[in-house]
This record gives structure tokens, C-alpha cells and sequence, in this order.
């Protein structure tokens, strides 16, 4: 990452802080004008989540099985 990445970083989540409206709306118009910035992060985290719910779901037949 580079520094200006970093420092781009700090501002937002100061921003985020400070003004979470603000950093809403400016969150909401990047996503609008690029939109692919955004889509690998959201379907990696997508995946992730349902790969953790799939191993909830496994053990939690695991216990039901046990009782």
C-alpha cells in the first residue's frame, strides 16, 4: 500500500468519525462511479460469510445429532 493509499485510508475513517453522514454519501457516490472498486471486495466477504455459516450449520447438526 502506498503512503497516499494510507493516507487516503486515515482521512476516511477521521471522516467516518466525525461525520458519518458525509462518509455515507461519499461512499454512496463512489460506489455509483465505480462500481467494480467495489464488487471483488463485497463477493470475497460474501463468500467468506457463507463459508463460515455453511461450518455454524455443520456443527450445529453435529450437536442436534449428539443429544
Amino acid at each position: 500500500m502506498s503512503n497516499l493509499d494510507e493516507s487516503i485510508g486515515k482521512l476516511l475513517l477521521e471522516l467516518q468519525k466525525d461525520d458519518p453522514d458525509t462518509f455515507k454519501k461519499l461512499m454512496r457516490k463512489a460506489q455509483e462511479d465505480n462500481p467494480e472498486l467495489f464488487e471483488g471486495d463485497v463477493d470475497e466477504g460474501n463468500r467468506k460469510i457463507d463459508e463460515y455459516n455453511h461450518e455454524v450449520d455443520e456443527y450445529n447438526k453435529k450437536v442436534e445429532e449428539e443429544k
